[in-house]
């Protein structure tokens, strides 16, 4: 399994800063190129794209060889991913015609990869040494958590640098070997909503008031700056977004990790709803539309499978319908069961709970079901749980 860890850089000067995004700016615009020539003869195989723009790419943008196959590499790896998202179904006909109507652009800061040709890193004295435009600088040093630098002792390949929020990061991938998953006894049913981001059938609910009192408190501000459109107003909103973001990202990471150690704890699985096209599924009152989609449901949901990954923990993915309005006790389903957004009342045995827990045993009965019917790809070897 891979696992990216993310550095931040201390460039310590302005010249070394400057220099880093001096680097950024002609791979950028170089990929620009590149990408128009692969756009109007479409060449989108790395082979025939390496020999129609190498050395003309190297004299007009001064990169070095391995700069610039790696420039290549990333123009290449935008258009597979293009054509993988086309492929899938992951793009309405009009965003379809108007991806491929005209060549991929990369924001002038947009990440760059570098392989250990370009990059060096010195783990034990927290160091890197890299290629830039302005000659190859070395000892830059970096900070991170200790995980982080535990996962960098064992890395191999690429790593990407990116710029953001004025800072410079380097990002690698880590190639884990995944341990062997062990045979659930139950499982723990999770069942993402608006006021709620998670309940589990236990009856724990994860972040619920604080996230929403600090998403409206933002969206207050959202609106007063808005209202303001000054210069200064959209410096804030700006900052503002980064941080909403930032925000979502360790609550997402704190919930996903309680989940997994739960199931892990009680060695039982780990049923989620099927997340895809949530927002589209789900209908909400005015006021509660902007927290539905202002809330990072996706992200949550990779972040689970990839700690029940690394944990062992199986992670199975249920059909969502109808999980609000069935009885978790007799299985009668109906609209009317869900009496309000809290609670939920069965009108044919007279069951009564909080309706988010309802619709996690909901998710955990039929995580069983599908397990049981084999319809989950089971792992090749099964440890036992202690």
């Amino acid at each position: 399994m891979k696992i990216v860890a993310q550095v931040k850089l201390q460039p310590g000067s302005v010249y070394v800063a400057d220099s880093l995004a001096a680097t950024l700016r002609a791979c950028n615009r170089a990929a620009n190129w590149i990408s128009e020539v692969a756009h109007e003869r479409d060449l989108k195989r790395r082979n025939e794209l390496h020999h129609a723009v190498y050395y003309d790419m190297k004299a007009t943008y001064d990169l070095a060889a391995q700069a610039s196959v790696r420039t290549i590499k990333k123009v290449v790896d935008a258009y597979a991913t293009l054509a993988g998202n086309i492929k899938n179904g992951n793009l309405s006909e009009k965003a379809e015609g108007k991806a491929t109507s005209k060549p991929i652009r990369f924001r002038e800061n947009a990440a760059q990869p570098f392989d250990d040709h370009c990059l060096t890193w010195n783990v034990d004295e927290q160091t890197v040494s890299i290629w830039t435009v302005a000659g190859r600088i070395k000892g830059i040093p970096f900070v991170c958590s200790s995980e982080a630098l535990k996962l960098l002792a064992s890395r191999k390949g690429e790593s990407d640098l990116v710029f953001r929020d004025g800072s410079f990061y380097l990002t690698a991938t880590i190639d884990l070997p995944e341990p062997d998953a062990y045979e659930p006894e139950g499982w723990l049913g999770v069942d993402l909503g608006i006021v709620n981001i998670a309940t589990t059938n236990d009856g724990a609910k994860l972040s619920g008031r604080r996230v929403n009192r600090y998403r409206r408190r933002i969206n207050r501000l959202r609106t007063k700056l808005q209202k303001k459109g000054t210069k200064s107003a959209k410096r804030r909103l700006k900052s503002i977004r980064h941080r909403e973001a930032r925000f979502a990202t360790d609550t997402n990471h704190v919930v996903s990790k309680t989940i997994v150690i739960t199931a892990e704890r009680t060695s039982r699985g780990v049923a989620l709803e099927d997340l895809k096209g949530i927002r589209k599924r789900v209908t909400a009152r005015k006021e509660q539309r902007y927290r539905l989609h202002s809330w990072a449901f996706a992200q949550l949901g990779a972040f689970v499978e990839y700690k029940a990954k690394r944990a062992g923990v199986p992670v199975v993915h249920v059909d969502p319908r109808n999980t609000s309005r069935q009885c978790s006790e007799c299985w009668h389903t109906h609209r009317t069961n869900r009496v309000s957004q809290a609670w939920f009342a069965c009108r044919s045995c007279g069951n009564v709970m909080n309706a988010d827990r309802n619709g996690s045993r909901n998710i955990a009965h039929r995580a069983d079901a599908v397990w049981q019917r084999g319809e989950v790809k089971r792992p090749r070897t099964v440890k036992q749980h202690a």
